[in-house]
């Protein structure tokens, strides 16, 4: 992960944290899912973004949330370095296998 990857990723974590802490978990989990777009190639950064939406789910009483983040999080610690599907946002409000549009600020970050 380059530097400038890293920071975004940090970023937007850091947002998400501070946004859970007030307990504004809407606003929160829209940055996890942009931490998801970031590190999903990475095993811990995809796993650490999911174990922050498992942590959203918990506190919303989502229980669809919470048990799609666990197979999530299994998966994303085995399948992180072989195929992820690009832009996918990681929330359980879409298909894992599904790639998605990547938003554009986070675009240029993400080319190969």
């Amino acid at each position: 992960m380059n530097k400038e990857l890293r920071q975004a990723f940090k970023h937007e974590l850091i947002t998400a944290k501070a946004l859970y802490s007030e307990g504004d978990f809407d606003n929160c989990f829209k940055h996890l899912e942009r931490a998801h777009i970031l590190g999903q190639s990475y095993v811990v950064r995809h796993t650490q973004s999911h174990w922050w939406m498992l942590k959203v789910g918990f506190k919303t009483g989502d229980k669809r949330e919470v048990f799609g983040q666990v197979m999530r999080i299994l998966a994303s610690i085995i399948f992180s370095r072989i195929w992820v599907p690009k832009g996918n946002t990681g929330g359980t409000n879409v298909s894992p296998f599904r790639s998605m549009p990547i938003p554009h600020d986070l675009r240029s970050l993400l080319r190969d």
